[in-house]
């Protein structure tokens, strides 16, 4: 009868152990099927050399560039690369409301600078998809111009009331005028940099409809 017991208890103790361990194989497999599922969440698409440039066929004839989106889930991994573009340049990136004038509300995304041949990439992470708008439910003061470098777009002084609107296009700028007047374009400036006195848009996301960016195909 002991020998029948110590058996039992052992045999209860191993099938405790087996569904605690079917349990957590369980729990993570759940866990990595997300994960998976999360990371094949991927979208491509080009971007393509600005209409706003086609009265200056000299400037970046060849300017092309290629975004990799890739969601984790929380948030998204954006790789973007470009090439065509003069070398040795620094250029800015944005989220913008419509790829082409007026582009509407805008979001600064960062800094891709060229190599020697006039490639160069970058990678964000942030919200770009479906997801990616920009809201104001109130007009509030907004902080004092930290630069005021001369010939710079001036800051507001307070932001205007807006209910969400979808940001789902994207678009680089030359940072500065003086190479868009090196490459053989005109001395614009624009406030599409972190000084607010850059150059011209030279790449944007205009294949795609004005309502319809590609940033909103990333669910």
């Amino acid at each position: 009868m002991k020998y029948t017991k110590i058996q039992k208890q052992t045999s209860d103790m191993r099938t405790a152990v087996l569904t605690a361990i079917a349990f957590a194989t369980l729990t993570l497999s759940s866990a990595f099927a997300q994960v998976a599922t999360d990371s094949s969440t991927r979208a491509k698409f080009d971007l393509v050399r600005s209409p706003g440039l086609a009265n200056f066929p000299r400037v970046a004839p060849n300017a092309h560039g290629t975004v990799k989106i890739h969601s984790i889930g929380p948030v998204e991994i954006m790789k973007v690369e470009v090439s065509g573009l003069p070398p040795n340049t620094d250029f800015d990136f944005f989220v913008i409301q419509v790829p082409n004038l007026p582009f509407g509300l805008s979001w600064y995304q960062g800094d891709i600078q060229t190599d020697s041949k006039g490639d160069g990439s970058r990678e964000f992470i942030g919200r770009f998809s479906i997801e990616t708008f920009i809201v104001a439910p109130g007009v509030a003061p907004a902080p004092a111009d930290p630069f005021h470098q001369a010939g710079s777009i001036p800051d507001a002084t307070q932001n205007p009331q807006t209910n969400p609107v979808q940001i789902f296009h994207l678009g680089l700028w030359f940072n500065n005028p003086a190479d868009v007047v090196k490459a053989g374009g005109p001395n614009t400036i624009t406030p599409f940099n972190g000084e607010h006195n850059a150059g011209i848009q030279v790449l944007n996301t205009s294949n795609f409809p004005d309502a319809n960016g590609p940033l909103e195909k990333v669910q």
